[in-house]
């Protein structure tokens, strides 16, 4: 009669694991950085942008359909995602807020400067926009082609041009509605 060594029976789970654990890393180190640089320019708040980014990846381990070669394409919509959805939960919250105030809030020091009132504004128009618009034109506005662009946004490549070109002329309309010719 031969003993079987029961000792063994979760030592190929737990290898299993540690190289997934290890992948994982590995992926988190090599795209970590680029996607919260990403999020940080929808955003504005670069600590707000790292904890959205984590989320991104969070989201990614707990979803295993996402791994595979598009993994890198999930992750980073998925932040950009949450970058929006925060972008919008932070202008309700001012709308509501200045609602509720009776009146507009004072403008902070940052907000004087002429370069951070460029960037809201913009970051209030992506807003007001269709996501799928905001997606295209941040996408487009973080340097990837427009292979990468299709990847990330599950889109026929062909059509990415004109995609993005509606996109500018929406973003251009609503800027011209909120502020008028500049």
């Amino acid at each position: 009669m031969e003993l079987v060594d029961d000792r063994d029976d979760g030592r190929e789970e737990r290898e299993a694991t540690a190289e997934l654990e290890g992948r994982f890393e590995a992926f988190f180190r090599s795209h970590y950085d680029r996607i919260a640089r990403a999020v940080c320019r929808v955003v504005g708040d670069p600590a707000r942008a790292e904890d959205l980014a984590v989320e991104a990846f969070w989201k990614l381990w707990r979803n295993p359909q996402a791994y595979g070669e598009k993994a890198g394409g999930w992750v980073y919509r998925t932040a950009l995602r949450l970058g929006l959805n925060e972008l919008r939960q932070s202008a309700r919250r001012s709308r509501y807020e200045s609602q509720s105030s009776g009146g507009e809030r004072a403008p902070t020091p940052e907000e004087s400067h002429a370069a951070a009132e460029q960037r809201e504004r913009v970051r209030e128009v992506l807003a007001a926009l269709d996501a799928r618009h905001a997606e295209l034109l941040l996408l487009r506005s973080n340097g990837l082609t427009y292979e990468e662009i299709a990847a990330v946004a599950e889109i026929n490549p062909s059509s990415v041009g004109t995609m993005i070109s509606r996109a500018q002329q929406a973003f251009r309309k609503e800027w011209v509605k909120r502020y008028g010719e500049q």
